[in-house]
């Protein structure tokens, strides 16, 4: 099958002693692939691009005396993961779980500057959700999708704090079978 799905972003902020990073709530989309041989055997291929603008703030007294109130940056992220798909059918419904992994590209855009550019980041993601049929070969797909990985590096005068973080991704969307 192929999809097409909207998706909304909802990161996690991430602190250190010096930085705390706040990623805003953002948009996107999502386009998959996906093959079931069987119920236990199954794969999804998936590109999706959101926006990933961070903030960042300092965390205690040593902020830096240029930027008091912090930087934001303007981003994109793009996503392509390979996946484990169990999927079995019930009537025109298919419950469908999901377990990979890929990368994730950070891109700064706009007029700011970042330190390193564009970060390519190893993400582990998961999910679940349920196809519904609504004609033979067409359906919609509504799912969640949790995806893990290091936080970004993206501000000139701000180091990245280095933790991993959290990305919750609720998607709606429609599938043609082939």
């Amino acid at each position: 099958s192929v999809a097409l799905s909207a998706l909304g972003s909802f990161p996690s902020s991430t602190s250190t002693v010096g930085t705390q990073q706040s990623p805003s709530n953002q948009a996107g989309f999502m386009l998959e692939l996906r093959h079931i041989s069987n119920p236990l055997v199954g794969y999804d291929v998936s590109y999706s691009f959101r926006g990933a603008d961070q903030s960042y703030q300092c965390a205690n007294t040593a902020c830096p005396l240029v930027v008091p109130n912090g930087q934001s940056v303007q981003a994109h992220a793009q996503a392509l993961t390979l996946n484990w798909v169990v999927s079995f059918p019930i009537a025109n419904l298919r419950p469908f779980a999901l377990a990979g992994g890929g990368f994730e590209r950070f891109v700064p855009v706009g007029t700011q500057t970042a330190p390193t550019g564009s970060q390519t980041k190893g993400v582990f993601d998961y999910g679940a959700g349920v196809d519904w049929t609504l004609l033979p070969h067409i359906g919609l797909r509504f799912q969640y999708r949790g995806y893990v990985y290091k936080a970004p590096a993206l501000a000139a005068a701000f180091s990245s704090t280095d933790k991993f973080t959290h990305d919750a991704e609720p998607m709606i969307g429609a599938y043609i079978n082939f």
